[in-house]
């Protein structure tokens, strides 16, 4: 048995090894020059487009993209289901429950992306006992197998809002 501490490692007896503990700092040191000049946006660093929310004239821009694209992969921020004519959310769950997803779809449209391409989704509601309301639309978005899901419970969304869906999104090598 070995025991890994910040000096190095220890045997049984209790002598450090310092060959073992070299190659784990060398191992460290090779990670970190691979991965900090991708995080820095260095060459061969994957590029990124910003998908921004698109507001009514006059209306104040919020601190944040509907979607960020790295490569394959489309990060989809929450959505929820606006009422054009008022600003607010649906007043009925199913109806708020079918703007939601309108407007989660449009996102991904914009970013070249499908419904089906998404890996996993994650649906913040007000009453989990809309859970089956919001089945029954969210399940005519997708043809092909749905993507990994929570749903989870939360006291209260912007706007009055019952839901917010966010997700991930990838792109096979196969659809691009």
């Amino acid at each position: 048995m070995r025991v890994h501490g910040e000096e190095g490692s220890y045997g049984m007896g209790g002598s450090i090894t310092q060959r073992q503990s070299s190659g784990y700092v060398l191992l460290g040191a090779l990670a970190l020059s691979a991965a900090v000049p991708l995080a820095l946006g260095a060459p061969g660093a994957p590029a990124r487009s910003y998908y921004e929310h698109e507001f009514p004239p006059g209306s104040t821009a919020l601190p944040f993209s509907d979607a960020v694209r790295t490569g394959n992969t489309l990060y989809v921020a929450g959505h929820i289901g606006i009422d054009p004519k008022t600003g607010n959310a649906a007043a009925a769950p199913q109806a708020e429950a079918r703007l939601v997803m309108e407007a989660v779809k449009a996102t991904l449209v914009r970013a070249g992306f499908a419904m089906d391409d998404f890996t996993s989704v994650t649906v913040y509601c007000t009453d989990l006992g809309l859970y089956d309301t919001f089945n029954a639309v969210y399940a005519g978005y997708f043809h092909q197998h749905h993507p990994a899901r929570a749903f989870i419970g939360v006291a209260h969304l912007v706007r009055g809002a019952h839901f917010e869906v966010q997700g991930i999104a990838v792109k096979t090598s196969a659809a691009r």
